[in-house]
């Protein structure tokens, strides 16, 4: 295909995988060469192959061993590729005698329960001392797996729980604490180790990631780059709108704020930077935008389908929830931006660098085709199913040339075949064989890709390595998964959730305000060091319950320690979304994640509205469709006025009365509610006419803003 002129300006060099390693462990990983990393790919992507066979062939395997082998491959698969300290100087092709045997009596603690299971399941709470010894090695290391690719303070907090947990089993009969603590933990399927995160990191989580890894692997990350360099590109401020646009459309497939970060940041921070931004603020746009996508539908992460899961609301009625949130979001972050711009004189990019929009949408828009078959799947489908159909879909994309001439337009017809096959095997035998059908058509896929011959953005290489980086992407979500599955365990086994329940209502009777700000402060200190999965599963299974018994409605309550749990990613004095962003700008960390903070001031907003007015959420609501409508206008009005505010700038600068005016007025528009709505439009209206006063005054001309100011 022909080339399509981007903007993008030449990038400096960054060292993308230095920083990764440094702000995110999951990237501390050992690098192979030769037949080694052959052999370590080979076996990568066969997990990868095994958990979407799993999804399409065996659906009906039993949950014991669905769960067994999957933490059997990641425990294998996790010793071999994390190194025991994060500075080991042997990391190239070097694997310690020690990590070969803990990765082999790791995952044949995992598979003895795999072989074993109709025994297990007869003996129930009666289990002997081989099995307590199995239970205990593989939950000790575990543990070690989880200290190497998550770290340590997320074994601080699950340790406490456990030790909880095993005081309470010692006092209630001594004789038999340990065996029912390891049973509880370890055998049970229903709570501890094997339980809801591990289920549904198995189930759904891991299809996701394998996705996100082929969607990096087709260009569609470079698309979007450019598709918002096309759109924003030549504006006031430009290149940070770009960061934001390209970062919430990636925000729809990935699922790290770090990874975002320094994937677009490369790009996006040094434009920004020669535009006239200061480091600290390119490096936090990123930042903030990045770790946005969390919130941003369809995927949301893997917390979001954790979510689904607890509640049991389907994930496309979360998803579908999440939609007015997000888009407040980073509307609010893209005004700051704009308002910045405008008070600094920046101006944006030459218009004759800007790739023309509708040329990208006809000749590369076909790479959104996965993105729109998900969001379609989603309403028929399981979200498993659903990313099956996403990745067959993403494989067919990858299909299609780069380059087409007279000679060579056969060449578009090698992305038919596997539809031709997945359909020719669905259509006459009805769904009782859709899923065969898309495995098949996977297959067909990786086998045409020998064709392409460098043709096509799809290679052996290309389908090979997604599988590798779905895999090793996948470790350290499901050992923190794990983690999470051993606290929601205590928590069931010990009734130490009605506990609280019990202790800390009545405390807080008399202040919902005062609970929410608690649970805030717990899942913003809690997500310093635990992943942002796990940090909802904890306060899921802590906080939630506490939330919904003062009165916060189910989705509300878990969507407001979700929330809580992402911007920790931003916020000081662990800000690792920010660090990342900074260590690329160059610039202050701290100053970084300060001013990331304050961009992303929606997120620490918006969660207490819809926990007092859960019609934000849309979902479950009973107003009519024009009220709704009117709620989405007044929300994104108060928007634009607060971020005015907050960057003391909206038509000229912005006296600090009129900044606490604004924030008022604005803060007033985005809480649903008429009264709230008429009292929000009389602020914005005085700052409006302040504003057009001052303007006049000035004889239209834009301000000197120092730059202290």
């Amino acid at each position: 295909m022909d080339e399509v002129k981007t903007g993008v300006a030449e990038p400096e060099v960054v060292d993308s995988e230095s920083i990764m390693q440094e702000f995110d462990r999951e990237s501390n990983v050992r690098v192979f060469t030769g037949w080694r990393k052959k052999i370590i790919t080979a076996l990568m992507a066969g997990f990868s192959v095994y958990m979407i066979a799993m999804a399409l062939v065996f659906p009906t395997a039993t949950k014991y061993t669905k769960l067994t082998t999957f933490l059997a491959f990641i425990a294998f698969i996790g010793y071999l590729i994390f190194p025991a300290y994060k500075k080991q100087t042997k990391r190239i092709n070097h694997v310690p005698f020690y990590d070969i045997i803990l990765a082999v009596v790791s995952a044949g603690s995992f598979l003895y329960y795999t072989i074993f299971q109709e025994d297990i399941i007869k003996m129930s709470k009666r289990i002997g001392t081989l099995q307590i010894i199995v239970a205990l090695v593989a939950i000790l290391l575990l543990v070690e797996l989880v200290r190497r690719a998550v770290g340590l303070p997320i074994i601080f907090v699950a340790g406490a729980f456990v030790v909880y947990a095993a005081v309470k089993a010692y006092t209630d009969n001594p004789n038999t604490a340990l065996r029912n603590l390891m049973y509880g933990l370890f055998y049970d399927v229903s709570n501890g180790l094997f339980s809801t995160p591990v289920y549904v990191c198995t189930t759904f989580i891991v299809l996701f990631i394998i996705l996100g890894a082929l969607l990096e692997r087709t260009g569609i990350g470079t698309f979007f780059v450019d598709l918002a360099n096309s759109v924003a590109g030549a504006s006031i401020g430009g290149p940070a709108k770009v960061a934001v646009i390209s970062s919430a459309l990636e925000g729809m497939y990935s699922g790290s704020s770090v990874a975002n970060t320094v994937g677009s940041g490369s790009i996006t921070i040094p434009m920004m930077k020669k535009t006239g931004y200061k480091p600290e603020f390119a490096a936090a746009v990123e930042a903030a935008a990045s770790t946005g996508g969390q919130i941003m539908p369809p995927i949301m992460g893997a917390a979001a389908f954790l979510m689904s899961e607890m509640t049991e609301i389907p994930y496309a009625s979360i998803a579908v929830a999440a939609i007015l949130p997000a888009a407040l979001y980073f509307t609010s972050i893209f005004l700051m931006i704009h308002f910045e711009a405008k008070k600094l004189g920046l101006k944006g990019l030459p218009k004759d660098s800007i790739p023309s929009f509708f040329k990208l949408i006809l000749r590369n828009g076909y790479l959104l085709l996965p993105i729109v078959v998900l969001v379609i799947c989603m309403n028929f489908f399981s979200a498993g199913v659903s990313a099956c159909f996403a990745i067959l879909s993403s494989l067919v994309v990858s299909l299609v040339p780069h380059h087409i001439t007279k000679s060579t337009a056969w060449r578009l017809l090698i992305p038919v075949i596997p539809v031709a096959v997945t359909l020719g095997i669905w259509l006459p035998t009805g769904r009782s064989n859709m899923q065969i059908a898309v495995f098949a058509g996977m297959i067909v896929c990786a086998l045409l890709s020998f064709v392409s011959k460098g043709h096509a953005p799809l290679d052996p290489q290309t389908v090979i390595g997604s599988l590798e980086n779905g895999a090793k992407n996948t470790v350290g979500v499901a050992v923190a998964c794990g983690m999470a599955g051993l606290i929601s365990g205590v928590v069931t086994m010990t009734a130490l959730g009605q506990l609280l329940i019990n202790t800390l209502v009545p405390i807080a009777e008399n202040s919902t305000f005062l609970a929410l700000v608690l649970t805030m402060l717990c899942c913003i200190v809690l997500g310093m060091g635990v992943p942002t999965t796990a940090n909802y599963v904890i306060m899921a299974t802590i906080t939630a319950p506490i939330l919904i018994n003062m009165g916060i409605p189910l989705f509300a309550a878990h969507m407001f320690v979700f929330y809580f749990g992402i911007v920790a990613d931003i916020t000081p004095p662990v800000a690792l979304a920010a660090y990342a962003g900074s260590a690329i700008a160059k610039s202050n960390p701290l100053k970084t994640g300060v001013t990331a903070t304050r961009l992303a001031i929606t997120a620490f907003i918006v969660p207490y509205i819809f926990a007092y007015s859960p019609e934000m959420l849309i979902i479950g609501s009973d107003k009519p469709w024009y009220e709704i409508v009117l709620l989405i206008i007044t929300a994104l009005l108060g928007i634009y006025v607060i971020s005015a505010g907050m960057e003391g700038y909206m038509n000229r600068h912005m006296p600090w009365w009129q900044r606490i005016v604004a924030l008022a007025g604005g803060l007033l528009m985005v809480i649903p509610g008429y009264k709230t709505d008429i009292a929000g439009l009389v602020l914005i209206a005085v700052v409006f006419a302040l504003q057009f006063i001052g303007k006049k005054k000035d004889g239209g001309q834009p301000e000197k803003i120092s730059e202290a100011a």
